[in-house]
């Protein structure tokens, strides 16, 4: 009898999943363990595995449907052996996840006005000559005599026509305009010196920058696009956050992180700043176990152990990867296990239990730059952790001016489950811990 394969739930928060690819196709051979087709779930696209040994006899859903959670998929059996699709197998085409009216047709875009046309140079008086050009950078080409008798006579020859090779002005066109001022063109006219801006058209003097950005255009929403977009609305909304913030000095951190690193290089040591981060927080949620909880509504959770996660961004959104049990773990196996965590991240091949059941977050925007920033509670935590890159800046040591590495931290709360004073004692032991790493290697 042939075995049907339903949608799984591959998420605590997943009612439905869009079937990406099939990996298999009907007729090929399936054994046990095989992976079947791709599965865009809200929070990764995940791989769905064969149970049954057999072949792939019938495909229920076709690739790009959205299948709910239960729903058939495929079925695998002997070679030669029919099924009927089993009630509720029509799957539906993967659609966003709300009617997103069409855009209002644009207006017709204004019909160009052709510039006004350069300035042009009124034609010199007898004798004829040829106009003074600019030199480059709006420089008026005039020799050192001739601009240093136009100075003494606070004549301006920006509309002065030289004679001299390539219009240039010599001595002689200075004295005839000192005697003739007819001979200039404009008393408005700019100084010697000025800038071109003030005698050329902006017409050729920028470069031309025509068309959109990018094309106007509605996207639908992924499924981890809608839910994190619901999720975070939810969060924003419903949980009263406050900011806590301290600066962390991060010579310490630093300098031990290089020696280990340098030390440690032959065996494949690599300790990012984040991996200090991450044991930090776990031993600072044994120091201050009443952060590590959750508001269940009638209530508060308090968790009993640290399982930490950190945000990754990915295409179309972000995941948590979890340190399970990470206040058992050292700084080593942190780095460790978080390595390959956030490579599956990036490629959306999370199993389920690798991104859930987090009890504190952390995120870090200092490789990017970021100074500081607050970051928005992923429920169902009580705090969130955001981490800023590491600033020289001046700062003052043993009553001394010196230059510095610092670090900003920002710990988002929910009030209903962590005071002001509970959240500082927490970040204050953050803070002790990075400025003595030694302490994060026992």
């Amino acid at each position: 009898m042939a075995n049907i394969i339903d949608m799984p739930k591959l998420s605590d928060t997943m009612s439905v999943g869009t079937l990406v690819k099939w990996l298999k196709k009907e007729g090929d051979a399936v054994k046990s363990g095989d992976m079947l087709a791709e599965v865009e779930t809200d929070k990764a696209t995940m791989e769905l595995e064969s149970f049954f040994d057999g072949t792939l006899i019938k495909i229920f859903a076709p690739a790009g449907s959205q299948i709910a959670v239960g729903a058939p998929l495929c079925a695998v059996g002997q070679p030669g052996e029919k099924v009927d699709a089993p009630a509720g197998a029509a799957p539906k085409a993967a659609a966003p996840a709300a009617a997103v009216p069409a855009p209002a047709a644009p207006a017709p875009a204004p019909t160009p006005v052709a510039p006004p046309p350069a300035p042009v140079a009124a034609p010199a008086p007898a004798p004829v000559s040829v106009a003074a050009a600019p030199a480059p950078e709006g420089r008026i080409k005039i020799s050192p005599l001739a601009k240093k008798i136009a100075a003494q006579n606070n004549l301006n020859v920006a509309g002065l026509a030289g004679t001299g090779p390539h219009g240039r002005i010599v001595k002689a066109d200075v004295l005839a305009a000192v005697a003739n001022p007819a001979l200039l063109q404009t008393k408005s006219a700019p100084s010697v010196g000025a800038s071109s801006l003030a005698t050329k058209s902006f017409t050729g003097g920028t470069p031309s920058r025509t068309g959109p950005l990018q094309e106007d255009r509605t996207v639908p929403a992924t499924n981890m696009r809608a839910t994190i977009a619901k999720r975070l609305l939810e969060a924003k909304t419903t949980i009263p956050h406050f900011y806590l913030e301290i600066e962390v000095d991060a010579e310490p951190l630093l300098a031990v992180r290089a020696q280990l690193n340098e030390g440690l290089a032959a065996e494949g040591v690599k300790l990012s700043v984040n991996d200090f981060v991450l044991k930090a927080s776990a031993e600072a949620l044994r120091r201050v176990p009443c952060v590590n909880a959750s508001w269940t509504g009638t209530g508060i959770q308090y968790f009993g152990a640290a399982h930490v996660s950190f945000a990754v961004a990915i295409e179309d959104g972000l995941i948590t990867p979890v340190i399970r049990d990470a206040h058992t773990k050292s700084v080593f196996a942190i780095s460790a296990e978080a390595k390959p965590l956030g490579k599956r991240a990036k490629e959306k091949k999370l199993k389920p239990d690798e991104f859930t059941g987090g009890t504190f977050c952390v995120s870090n925007l200092g490789m990017m730059g970021v100074t500081k920033f607050s970051a928005i509670i992923n429920p169902p935590n009580s705090a969130i952790l955001a981490v800023g890159t590491t600033v020289t800046k001046p700062v003052v040591k043993n009553g001394a001016i010196v230059v510095g590495q610092t670090m900003t931290l920002t710990l988002s709360c929910d009030h209903r489950v962590v005071d002001g004073a509970l959240g500082a004692q927490f970040l204050a032991a953050i803070k002790d811990l990075l400025e003595k790493p030694a302490l994060l290697l026992v």
